[in-house]
């Protein structure tokens, strides 16, 4: 099962995002487990996940994630026209894409 974690700014944004990248899973039969959480509360739990997904409103932060990351797992930031959209497809394969990659 892959472990996605949602990044924003307050944790609540993501919520409808976090439902469409659920309810694609299921349509592709993929087993995933997607929190969406605040930047002060992720690094709690960033040692369970597979890719942390930054919100556009906080890309600013990268660097700062990146370096509490320190590699073990992809950062990246969701695309600003697929979370205007709140397109859980292609944000669900962009995630899956970078997962992929990093296990090579």
């Amino acid at each position: 099962m892959k472990k996605i974690l949602l990044v924003c700014a307050a944790g609540m944004s993501t919520s409808m995002l976090v439902k469409r990248m659920l309810a694609h899973a299921s349509t592709i039969n993929e087993t995933v487990d997607i929190q969406a959480l605040s930047i002060a509360e992720f690094d709690s739990v960033i040692d369970t996940a597979d890719i942390v997904m930054l919100g556009p409103q906080v890309r600013y932060q990268k660097t700062q994630v990146e370096n509490i990351v320190q590699g073990r797992v992809p950062v990246l930031v969701i695309d600003m026209k697929h979370y205007g959209a709140m397109d859980g497809q292609a944000v669900l394969a962009t995630a899956f894409e970078a997962i992929s990659k990093s296990n090579q």
